[in-house]
């Protein structure tokens, strides 16, 4: 803080000046940011991951699949080249480079993807790399549980039926180890992303957890439940966030229910989403990104009306995960990893879109005003702020002309 003095000060009137000056309360001191960005973060660009091993053999990343990607229609921009390299995550001084890049360019939390299949995977990201990093506390992180089925389709091939490596479904003995150990290994660190006082995790998909326990009732048990240890280990709760991408279940109503309305049901705080096109179609081999746009704003403006809970908005940088799809094979709208992507997705439109999802949720009347970005590193479907060769900090720079640093 800067005093501008008057030319003349008895010794006791400027010691009077400064002790009010530092007996302003914290708040006034230090300006919260207006809108708080965090950006998802896919962990399995690291060496040494035993799962991955026995799929894929030694020393395979998902790094492989990019490095393996080509054009697959005319026009098509593939392989994306990493500036940084292909270099492994769980290093701590790779990391900490990610650290640097993303607090410097308006990122204030990294929600990874996190990963639990009778065990946790894809933690080293997390465990050796981020938390071992020196500079750590320079940003925020938060768990995005993505408790899906984990198929092998890395690579795809079109005529198998994606064999199912790891279920998503958990019983209540597998989800009490994962809250006790999400609560102990991590809400506990000191640069844990919280909301109003409350660790930040999110669950992606609603409809695998309700199915695990049979009922939205049931579910909702388990999620009180897991606030209840929160609160045993001596924190205020958990911010239970869900993403929404599908329809919610909510069996026994026979009218279309609402997203928040579910989700306030089964007992969330809040509602988000992971990427445009779970909201927004691809009519085009190569659609054009402002299409996509239009479509996802217009499905926030929808949501964003739902009474029932506060709804954190996304702007996604792109879509291609052609690097997923057999190379050798013809590549079309086939179905996941087979299908269509999004062009035209230059820095200065996705700058574009960050304004108009800033402008949104600064006229909304309370908050929490906070947003999520896909994604830090999804190279293997085309959305990822990590420096490339081709647009260098073009993305990162566009967060920080929107959000500042």
């Amino acid at each position: 803080m800067m005093f501008k003095i008057a030319p003349v000060l008895t010794g006791l009137s400027l010691l009077s000046l400064m002790l009010t000056a530092f007996a302003q309360p914290a708040s006034a001191k230090k300006t919260e940011k207006p809108i708080q960005v965090a950006s998802y973060y896919f962990g399995n660009y690291h060496l040494n991951e035993p799962r991955n091993e026995v799929v894929h053999g030694k020393g395979w990343s998902e790094w492989e699949l990019v490095k393996n990607a080509k054009p697959r229609f005319p026009g098509h921009q593939q392989p994306h080249v990493p500036l940084w390299g292909y270099e492994d995550e769980s290093d701590p001084k790779v990391m900490a480079k990610k650290i640097d890049a993303a607090s410097k360019h308006g990122i204030d939390a990294f929600i990874f993807d996190w990963y639990d299949y009778n065990g946790p995977f894809l933690e080293s990201t997390i465990n050796k790399g981020f938390l071992k990093a020196k500079n750590r506390n320079k940003i925020k992180f938060a768990l995005m549980w993505a408790n899906h089925d984990w198929l092998d389709i890395q690579p795809a091939r079109r005529e198998n039926t994606q064999k199912l490596l790891y279920p998503g479904k958990v019983d209540q003995k597998a989800f009490d180890r994962i809250c006790d150990h999400v609560i102990k290994d991590y809400f506990l660190q000191p640069n844990y992303w919280k909301i109003d006082g409350k660790p930040y995790f999110s669950i992606y998909d609603p409809a695998k957890f309700i199915e695990s326990f049979g009922s939205v009732e049931a579910a909702k048990v388990a999620l009180d439940g897991f606030r209840a240890k929160a609160v045993a280990a001596g924190l205020p709760g958990i911010h239970l966030n869900v993403v929404i991408w599908n329809p919610f279940p909510i069996p026994g109503e026979t009218a279309p229910t609402p997203y928040t309305r579910a989700a306030k049901i089964a007992g969330y705080d809040s509602v988000s989403s992971y990427v445009w096109i779970h909201h927004a179609g691809l009519p085009e081999q190569a659609t054009d990104y402002n299409y996509v746009r239009d479509q996802y704003l217009k499905y926030y403006d929808r949501i964003a009306k739902e009474p029932d809970l506060p709804y954190f908005p996304n702007v996604t940088m792109g879509w291609d995960p052609s690097p997923r799809a057999a190379q050798d094979q013809q590549f079309g709208s086939f179905g996941y990893p087979f299908m269509n992507t999004i062009k035209g997705n230059t820095p200065q439109r996705f700058k574009e879109a960050l304004q108009l999802v800033k402008d949104r949720l600064l006229a909304q009347e309370k908050g929490p005003r906070i947003m999520n970005i896909n994604c830090w590193n999804e190279w293997t479907e085309g959305s990822y702020l990590e420096p490339d060769t081709v647009h260098k900090f073009a993305y990162l720079d566009a967060i920080r002309d929107v959000f500042g640093k």
